[in-house]
């Protein structure tokens, strides 16, 4: 599934970070790296952009970009 389709609440592990050149290089900079673990913090108002937390920081994602990254539900977290 791709990280886009996740729900607020959600954690996923990073399967495949697509995308090319300047996009991809900078989705992996800012730790999203395969097997990295990314939790849906939030959706902005209008459904975009979205904040995650990867490695302990808060990162935004355009709803087009996070489409790019395929990753692997791993649990529903207890909160949501």
């Amino acid at each position: 599934m791709q990280l886009s389709e996740l729900k607020e609440g959600q954690i996923a592990r990073v399967v495949r970070v697509g995308g090319e050149g300047a996009l991809r290089r900078r989705i992996l900079e800012m730790g999203i790296v395969k097997d990295s673990e990314v939790y849906v913090e939030k959706y902005a108002p209008l459904k975009d952009p979205l904040e995650l937390i990867v490695k302990g920081y808060h990162v935004s994602l355009r709803v087009k970009e996070a489409m790019q990254i395929t990753v692997e539900l791993k649990e529903q977290a207890p909160h949501s």
